[in-house]
């Protein structure tokens, strides 16, 4: 048990990490997010709560799952927006998405982490040698193997 939960606290530390970056990149570096951004910014805090609710309980099987799904999620939408990033003709920018993202009680109460303003075609920019829906599909991986090994071991 001891085990999991170090997993599962070590992975929303990333989590909110990842949260952190965003915003660097998002405030300092002038990096407009767009809706799938957004996106993964939810499944990123989902996952992190999904963590920490397994964390905290006697059996972090429910909260390894909750985050399992969220990040498999998170690879789902880091993966289409690599689709628009490899199909430039295929935008995401101002669509039905974005107007939904942006009426979200958490966009109009918190919009410096969640109002979605940028275009997806424009994640492209190298941030440390990958893009970042690479980053982020590449992190979203490494969670959902993390959480996997900690259900499995659970099993066992």
């Amino acid at each position: 048990m001891k085990n999991s939960r170090t997993v599962l606290l070590l992975i929303a530390f990333l989590c909110f990490v990842m949260l952190g970056v965003a915003m660097y990149l998002q405030h300092v570096m002038n990096m407009a997010p767009c809706p799938l951004c957004v996106i993964q910014r939810y499944l990123f805090i989902a996952i992190a709560i999904g963590c920490l609710i397994g964390a905290a309980s006697k059996t972090p099987t429910i909260g390894a799952g909750i985050g399992l799904l969220a990040a498999l999620g998170g690879l789902g939408v880091a993966g289409k927006h690599l689709y628009v990033l490899a199909h430039p003709g295929y935008s995401c920018g101002i669509d039905p998405v974005e107007t939904a993202l942006n009426k979200i009680f958490t966009a109009q109460t918190m919009p410096f982490m969640f109002e979605s303003y940028g275009a997806c075609e424009n994640a492209g920019e190298a941030f440390v040698g990958l893009s970042i829906p690479q980053w982020a599909f590449v992190w979203f991986a490494l969670f959902a193997l993390g959480l996997l090994y900690t259900l499995l071991r659970r099993k066992k």
